[in-house]
C-alpha cells in the first residue's frame, strides 16, 4: 500500500485500521500509529479506534479518544456512542457515562434501539439502577436486547425479584426470550431461591424443543446452578451427570450446592471426580473444599488443600485466607489459624476478624477473643451480628458475665443491631452458668422473640447446677403450655428433682416422658 501510494486512499486505510483493532488479530500500537499519521481521520476511523480500545485492556484510552474526537470538531454518530458507553461500563465511570448520555440526547439518538440498550447497560454496570429503569420505561423502541439488558442489570445488582417480575412482564407483552435472557432469569431464580419460577423456565425450554439443553454448556450450567442453590440437589445432580460437556463453572456449581446444604462428603467425592476428569481446582473450588473440611473436621485433608492453595493462588487472598482460618479453627489447630490470620495483615475484612474471634472463642480462649474484638474496632472495622455471636460465645466460655451483658447492650446502643436468638442464648447461658438465674429469667421474659428450647435448656442446666427447683418448675410449666417438650428438657427437669431428693416428682416426670413417647437422645462422639 505504501509502495503503490494506496495508503492515501481512505477506504483501504480504514480497512487496515479495522484489521489492526480486531480482537482476532489486535495490534493496537500499529493501529494508533496509522491513526496518528492520517491528517484528517474520518468518522469511521474514529469509531474503529474507539471500538478497538473499548474492547481491549484500555477502556480509559477509548474515552480519551472520544474526548479528542469532540475537541477536533467531529460529531459522534449512532456507532460512536455505543463504543464510548461500553468503555464507561467497563471502568466503570458513571460521571463520563452521563456526559455521553447528554451528547446522545442533544444529537437525537436516544430513540435508537442500539444506543438505548448500551445506555441502559452502562447505568446498570455502574450500579445506577434508578437511571437504567427510567430509561427502560421511557424507551420508545424496546427489543429483546433492551429487555435482556434490564433483566441482567437487575440480576447483577442483587435485585433478583425485580428481574423475575420484569421477565413475566416481558412474556405478557409477547416478546420472545432468547437463550441469553433465559440464562439471566435463571441466575435471578438462583439468587432469590425461586425454585418454582426456575422449574417453569426449565419446562418452557423443554416445550420449545430444546432437547439438547444438556449439550448447551451455558444454559445447562445456569439450570444446574439454579437447582443446586435452591436445594434441589437430586435434580441438579441428574442434570450434571447428563451434561455432555462440563467446565470448571459446572463442577463448581455442583460442588457449591453440596457445600451449601451441608453435604461435605459429596463435596470431597465430587472434587476427586473433578481431578480424575483432568480439571484443576480454582479459587471457588478451593473455598468449597475448605468449607467441607471444616464441617467434618478433616484436618489432614484441609492441610492438603492448603498446600494446593499455596501452589496455585496463594493464601494472601482475603476470602481464601478467611476460609483457611475458619478451617483450622474448626479442626482444632488454633495456632495455624492465628498464623494465617496474622499473614493477612492490612487486608482483613469483617469476615476474617469474625472467623478468628469465633475460632478463639470455640477453643476456650475467651479473653484473647475479646482482645481481638477490641483490636478489630480500633482498626476501624465495623462488626456484624455474627461477630457478636463470637464475642458473646467467648464471654460465655470464659465466664465473663459483666462483659457479656455489656456487649449485648452495645449491639443495640452503639451499633444499632437487633439481637437475635443466638445472642440472647449466649447471654442466658452465661448468666445461668454463673448462678444469676433471676437475671437470666428477666432477659428471657423481656425478649422480643419467643425463646427457643435451647434457651430454656440453658436455664434448666443452670437450675441443675445451682439447685433452683422453683425456677425449674416454672420453666417446666411454661414449656408444657407453649410448645412440645423435647426429651432433653424433660430429662433435665427429672435430674433437678432427683438432686433435690423429690423422688415422686422424678417418677412423675419419667412416666410423663413414657406417655408422650419421648426417649432420651443418646450421646455420640466422633474420634
Amino acid at each position: 500500500m505504501v509502495a503503490t501510494a494506496l495508503v492515501h486512499d481512505v477506504v483501504p486505510l480504514s480497512r487496515l485500521i479495522d484489521f489492526c483493532v480486531d480482537s482476532r488479530h489486535r495490534d493496537i500500537a500499529y493501529a494508533r500509529a496509522l491513526f496518528a499519521w492520517v491528517p484528517a481521520p474520518t468518522a469511521y476511523m474514529w469509531n474503529s479506534m474507539i471500538r478497538g480500545l473499548s474492547d481491549g485492556d484500555e477502556p480509559e484510552a477509548a474515552l480519551a479518544l472520544y474526548a479528542d474526537m469532540l475537541r477536533h470538531g467531529r460529531s459522534p454518530d449512532h456507532f460512536t456512542f455505543p463504543f464510548a458507553l461500553k468503555a464507561c461500563s467497563r471502568i466503570p465511570d458513571p460521571s463520563f457515562g452521563r456526559c455521553v448520555h447528554g451528547r446522545v440526547v442533544k444529537a437525537g439518538y436516544e430513540a435508537d434501539v442500539y444506543v438505548s440498550s448500551t445506555l441502559i447497560h452502562m447505568y446498570v454496570s455502574c450500579g445506577d439502577i434508578p437511571s437504567a429503569t427510567s430509561l427502560f420505561r421511557n424507551a420508545v423502541n424496546r427489543n429483546i436486547v433492551t429487555w435482556t439488558t434490564m433483566i441482567a442489570g437487575y440480576a447483577e445488582n442483587d435485585r433478583a425479584g425485580e428481574a423475575i417480575r420484569l421477565f413475566s412482564e416481558m412474556e405478557l407483552e409477547g416478546v420472545e426470550p432468547n437463550e441469553i435472557t433465559m440464562v439471566h432469569v435463571l441466575v435471578a431464580c438462583a439468587q432469590s431461591r425461586d425454585l418454582e419460577t426456575g422449574r417453569r423456565i426449565h419446562a418452557r425450554l423443554r416445550r420449545a424443543g430444546a432437547d439438547s439443553i444438556t449439550s448447551n454448556l451455558v444454559l445447562a450450567t445456569a439450570l444446574l446452578d439454579m437447582y443446586a442453590r435452591c436445594g434441589s440437589l437430586k435434580t441438579a445432580r441428574h442434570l450434571f451427570d447428563k451434561m455432555t460437556v462440563k467446565n470448571e463453572v459446572s463442577w463448581n456449581s455442583m460442588i457449591n450446592g453440596y457445600n451449601q446444604y451441608g453435604r461435605p462428603n459429596e463435596v470431597l467425592q465430587l472434587f476427586k471426580e473433578m481431578r480424575d476428569a483432568g480439571l484443576k481446582p480454582d479459587k471457588v473450588t478451593l473455598l468449597s473444599l475448605l468449607g467441607a473440611c471444616a464441617d467434618i473436621g478433616a484436618l489432614r485433608l484441609g492441610q492438603e488443600i492448603h498446600a494446593c492453595v499455596e501452589k496455585t493462588i496463594g493464601s494472601g487472598d482475603v476470602a481464601v485466607g478467611t476460609s483457611l482460618v475458619d478451617m483450622y479453627a474448626k479442626t482444632g489447630d488454633a495456632q495455624s489459624a492465628l498464623r494465617i490470620f496474622a499473614s493477612l495483615e492490612g487486608r482483613k475484612d469483617v469476615m476474617a476478624w469474625t472467623s478468628m474471634i469465633l475460632g478463639l472463642a470455640t477453643h476456650g480462649h475467651g479473653k484473647e477473643a475479646i482482645d481481638l474484638f477490641v483490636e478489630m474496632t480500633q482498626h476501624g472495622v465495623a462488626p456484624d451480628d455474627i461477630t457478636f455471636v463470637g464475642v458473646l460465645t467467648a464471654c460465655s466460655h470464659a465466664g465473663m458475665v459483666d462483659e457479656g451483658r455489656k456487649y449485648l447492650e452495645a449491639m443495640e446502643k452503639l451499633y444499632g443491631m437487633e439481637p437475635r436468638m443466638e445472642h440472647y442464648g449466649c447471654v442466658v447461658d452465661l448468666l445461668s452458668r454463673a448462678g444469676r438465674l433471676a437475671e437470666a429469667e428477666r432477659i428471657v421474659r423481656s425478649m422480643p422473640i419467643e425463646p427457643s428450647n435451647t434457651i430454656w435448656s440453658s436455664m434448666l442446666s443452670g437450675c441443675d447446677i445451682h439447685g433452683d427447683v422453683a425456677l425449674a418448675e416454672r420453666i417446666g410449666d411454661q414449656l408444657a403450655q407453649s410448645k412440645p417438650q423435647g426429651s432433653g428438657t424433660s430429662v433435665l427437669i427429672s435430674n433437678i428433682y432427683a438432686g433435690a431428693g423429690r423422688w415422686q416428682e422424678v417418677d412423675k416426670a419419667r412416666r410423663l416422658m413414657w406417655k408422650k413417647g419421648l426417649k432420651k437422645t443418646h450421646g455420640c462422639s466422633s474420634i
